[in-house]
């Protein structure tokens, strides 16, 4: 790792030690309330633990009001303008988004735009022009000759009539779609004439430049220079203070370096920026993390894999392996530890989920630990019902169970006894545990034990001689007295999890 890569990571470090909150899912009703209930839940949020949020794109999508926002159609249409069928998004209306900000900060809360620059989707008109139509499996690989296309390339905005800024995108602002009005059958994407896929993604399908959508092309001048404008833009009408990239695994990494040192000067401060880079494989992520110098935190997918298969296999689960592989372990201070996210959660794309019976225990593993910067899914916060269409086109019921109040307990012990060294008892295939020794300001540290099989006990060292010791989540009553040198015996009980603090 480089010199600068290593400051970035310290600066990090100092800086964000909280605790964040995804506060959405992907089935959140789209009855365009979402603002209002953040600005009336932002005090309450601050008062347990709940230092920054997540919010999701707040920009007009291609299905409107109905739209998640990654569907990307107007990144300047916050809810303001009668565009694809709506003024408000699938969230709320501009002002009400502004006021949800606003409020967010003033309980200390900071907040967090969702971004998306891969792709547009939505278009106003349909253009022709050149194309080569390549196998969508292997973007390395030419299906038929060039030839003309017709496609939905043409972006004119006419809600917005020029409001905010006056480009309209057109084809040459992008260089690849997946869709020919010439030609139904073939299945393929379409690379555009003097256009090529960026090299600096990931290697899957042989290149990954391409998701969904008309892909934007980050080499072309006016698109780097719209989106560099549209970050001024979207800091000093919103006041944001981060970023969450999406899907930055198909674009190249420097144009986010480019992206953030532009921002961030512009808006006089180090902004907060975390990228979602989809992917297990450590290598990427490491590639990634020079490629951008240590400046954009990464989710640890391999952890929340980790948690999947720990959920899973239950008790044939080795619960020493629980770090192994993951951005936490590697790279501490650049990894923000997650249990689930919109995109894991069931009947999504990227379903992977974590069993219910496993998320205290995930929750205690990403909330108590000295490293990593915890984030919180509103879904399994707040608990989630929904009804979707599966990959074998049955109708699903969903429920998600709430697991607030454990969460919340979790919270109690970061902000009070989470302090000092971490002492780790990682020795035993069904019960692993930790201590944190606390400091002088904050005495008395912790002690936390959990397990995947039967009733488990651990003995550990706490530092504080012949203190008594009760378990905050309740579920184990008797009390534990440290002998004279600050070591327990400290149980769990079967398939959870114990949060041990002085009394």
């Amino acid at each position: 790792m480089t010199h600068s890569s290593r400051d970035a990571e310290r600066a990090q470090q100092t800086e964000y030690n909280g605790v964040m909150m995804q506060y959405f899912h992907w089935y959140t009703p789209a009855d365009g309330t979402l603002w209002t209930q953040l600005a009336e839940n932002a005090a309450a949020l601050a008062e347990v633990g709940v230092t920054s949020v997540w919010l999701p794109p707040a920009y007009k999508g291609a299905a409107g009001g109905y739209d998640t926002g990654y569907g990307v159609y107007d990144l300047f249409d916050l809810g303001e303008f009668n565009q694809k069928g709506s003024v408000r998004t699938k969230y709320g209306t501009r002002e009400e988004y502004l006021g949800a900000v606003r409020r967010a900060q003033q309980a200390g809360i900071q907040v967090y735009a969702d971004i998306v620059f891969n792709h547009r989707m939505g278009a106003d008109r349909a253009e022709e022009f050149r194309a080569t139509p390549y196998n969508p499996n292997d973007r390395t690989e030419p299906i038929g000759p060039l030839q003309t296309i017709k496609a939905w390339t043409q972006f004119t905005f006419p809600g917005r009539k020029g409001a905010h800024s006056t480009l309209q995108w057109h084809w040459w602002h992008f260089n690849a779609a997946d869709h020919n009005a010439f030609d139904h059958d073939t299945d393929a994407v379409y690379l555009f004439e003097g256009k090529a896929f960026d090299e600096d993604v990931d290697p899957e399908k042989g290149n990954f430049d391409y998701l969904m959508g008309c892909n934007l092309d980050l080499n072309n001048p006016d698109v780097r220079t719209e989106l560099f404008y549209w970050g001024e833009w979207l800091i000093d009408t919103t006041g944001v203070d981060g970023f969450r990239f999406d899907a930055v695994k198909h674009v190249k990494a420097g144009f986010f370096l480019d992206w953030l040192r532009h921002v961030r000067r512009h808006a006089g401060r180090d902004m907060f920026a975390v990228g979602e880079y989809w992917s297990g494989k450590s290598e990427l992520l490491e590639q990634f993390i020079e490629a951008t110098e240590g400046n954009l935190m990464l989710f640890d997918v391999s952890l929340h894999y980790n948690f999947a298969a720990a959920g899973n296999q239950e008790d044939e689960f080795d619960l020493r392996t629980i770090f192994d592989d993951t951005l936490v372990a590697t790279h501490p201070t650049l990894a923000v530890t997650l249990v689930s996210n919109h995109d894991s959660q069931p009947l999504q794309a990227l379903e992977s989920v974590v069993e219910a019976w496993f998320k205290p225990l995930a929750y205690a593993l990403i909330l108590l630990r000295r490293d990593g910067y915890p984030c919180v899914f509103a879904a399994d916060y707040y608990g989630a019902h929904y009804t979707d269409t599966g990959g074998d086109g049955e109708q699903y019921e969903i429920w998600m169970e709430s697991h607030k109040w454990l969460i919340d307990k979790f919270l109690y012990a970061r902000r009070a006894y989470a302090f000092g060294e971490q002492y780790d008892y990682l020795d035993d295939p069904n019960c692993i545990g930790w201590t944190r020794l606390g400091t002088v300001d904050n005495p008395g540290g912790m002690a936390v034990v959990l397990g995947n099989a039967d009733n488990a006990e651990k003995r550990m060292q706490t530092g504080s001689p012949e203190t008594t010791y009760t378990d905050l989540t309740e579920h184990v009553s008797r009390p534990v007295v440290t002998d004279k040198d600050g070591w327990g015996t400290f149980a769990c009980n079967a398939a959870s999890v114990s949060v041990w603090i002085p009394a």
